[in-house]
């Protein structure tokens, strides 16, 4: 019997009160044709009823894939529990998701990526849950929000426990009774390749979930080939779990992109053909960034001007002394920007999604380039609330497992927030004062633990346009100084709390004003990463 069905047919098998599990990073290895026949039979037919979702990384975007948004529907969607949620600019009217988070007509929880890539391995061993230290004093923590996003997230799916004699927090196993997946090729037995994909996400992880427990397993597919055609060694998710295949021959790569070889691993890039990054004030924040590495080093990068960073690396000709490694699964090569964030082009391997995470929970890298909306007296980190703008910021993602115990850390953005910057005189010029302070007394939200890294000894950097600091057991440190700011004017009393101040205070070096290459050496030794003032 064929496992091909129509989207329709698939959407079908979902009933009223039903778990349903979703593979996808934003645009990237989204079901989205399957996804949008469930919202279509909502409005058909008024079912599925009340079903909860799970999201270990964000299903859709803003930009074209709707994802999640198919199902923003009152009374379709009960519960869902996303690692992190389609995100945008503030002038951009929110997604639907969103407005359901906003009138608590959705009970949402925003639960870290890792952790729910470990909840789907625990249940579909049929393990009792996740006991983790990931999360400790964080939103996460239920002596905090307990991940959850609204009122109407009452129900807690997170609890401080006592084991071994120290304290964990406990993840609850939550069972899907389908999950649906994606990937590029299906032969008619069900076995899945991903050779048009940019990662493979958690799809395995989520199809045994479902299998392991009486479900159902659905694989949205460009293609379908005869058995015995496709090799076993490129197969990632075997047919045995795979129930139902849907055919969507126009499904994007990822964002706004229909199909680049080169982010599949299939071609490999000239390294001219990666554009430089802009001169202007986020580049000069990116080379300081850049400074604090070194060779050899591997090093995970997240959203935000450290993205950047890659790029500063090829220009200075460093490309290859540092081996990024992204959340979604890629090892090496050029991370890309803008809408393929979390994709890679000519990458040295991809791994699966829930192991990278494994990876990052452990702190087995070197350092991590990080974004932040607000940093407070604790040095402690939020990037995953904006109360005000919402949709602005995407939730946690892996941001929460990356930073658990990530050897080195560097924090980067903006000191305060609508500030009209120029560059002026080999240094920074502030032309108008931002508005809205960064570095605040208490962070809206708890994204990073700056107590727990003090107790961890890790070693913790902001990179500002106005100055670098550093976390202290007193608290934040001022360590260096832009040129053209003024220290107290500037940086002090822009501050909602005190700030220390080295007594060896540093000048950022005057090469990374002006728009030609900077002379970065990541040895370690002689460098202008050595040679502040």
């Amino acid at each position: 019997m064929s496992k091909v069905v129509s989207a329709a047919q698939a959407a079908s098998l979902i009933k009223d009160g039903m778990t349903v599990s979703v593979s996808s990073s934003s645009g990237l290895g989204c079901p989205d044709a399957v996804l949008a026949a469930i919202g279509e039979r909502f409005d058909s037919e008024g079912h599925p009823k009340n079903i909860t979702t799970l999201h270990p990384i964000a299903a859709g975007d803003m930009y074209g894939i709707k994802g999640i948004d198919h199902l923003a529907k009152p009374g379709l969607l009960k519960r869902t529990l996303c690692g992190s949620y389609p995100s945008g600019p503030s002038s951009a009217e929110p997604p639907q998701i969103w407005k359901m988070i906003g009138d608590n007509s959705v009970a949402a929880y925003n639960v870290p990526s890792g952790i729910l890539f470990d909840m789907h391995r625990e249940a579909a061993a049929k393990r009792p849950g996740v006991l983790t230290k990931v999360g400790l004093d964080t939103f996460a923590d239920p002596r905090h929000q307990g991940c959850a996003m609204n009122a109407a997230a009452s129900e807690p799916i997170v609890s401080v426990q006592q084991f071994d004699g120290e304290e964990w927090l406990y993840f609850r196993s939550i069972v899907p009774n389908i999950s649906i997946i994606r990937a590029t090729t299906a032969d008619e037995r069900g076995n899945l390749t991903y050779e048009h994909e940019g990662a493979y996400l958690g799809g395995l992880e989520q199809a045994l979930a479902a299998r392991n427990n009486g479900g159902v397993v659905i694989a949205q597919v460009k293609r379908v080939v005869e058995n015995g055609t496709l090799k076993p060694h490129d197969v990632r998710v075997p047919g045995v779990l795979v129930d139902h295949i849907v055919v969507a021959p126009d499904q994007l790569q990822t964002t706004l992109t229909p199909y680049d070889p080169a982010i599949s691993g299939e071609i490999f890039r000239p390294l001219s053909t990666f554009r430089n990054a802009e001169m202007n004030v986020q580049k000069v924040i990116a080379r300081r960034v850049a400074m604090e590495l070194r060779d050899g080093m591997a090093v995970n990068i997240g959203f935000g001007i450290s993205a950047n960073v890659p790029r500063i690396l090829l220009e200075e000709g460093q490309h290859g002394k540092v081996t990024w490694v992204i959340e979604q699964g890629a090892v090496g090569g050029v991370p890309l920007l803008d809408f393929k964030f979390g994709c890679a082009s000519n990458a040295e391997a991809i791994m699966p999604s829930p192991h990278q995470f494994i990876y990052f929970q452990a702190g087995g890298f070197d350092a991590s380039l990080l974004s932040f909306l607000q940093i407070d007296r604790h040095g402690s980190v939020n990037v995953s609330k904006l109360s005000a703008r919402p949709h602005v910021t995407a939730g946690a993602g892996g941001f929460v497992d990356i930073t658990a115990r990530a050897k080195k850390i560097v924090f980067s953005g903006f000191f305060n927030a609508g500030a009209k910057l120029s560059l002026a005189d080999g240094g920074i010029h502030i032309d108008q004062e931002g508005k809205v302070k960064k570095v605040v007394n208490e962070v809206e939200h708890i994204s990073f633990s700056g107590k727990r890294a003090v107790a961890q000894g890790q070693d913790i950097t902001y990179v500002t346009e106005r100055c670098v600091m550093k976390l202290t057991p007193d608290g934040l440190m001022v360590t260096e100084l832009a040129p053209g700011i003024d220290l107290e004017r500037d940086v002090l009393a822009q501050a909602e709390m005190p700030l220390g101040v080295a007594n060896d205070l540093k000048v950022t070096p005057a090469a990374l004003y002006q728009d030609r290459p900077i002379g970065l050496s990541l040895n370690g030794g002689a460098s202008l990463g050595d040679a502040h003032g």
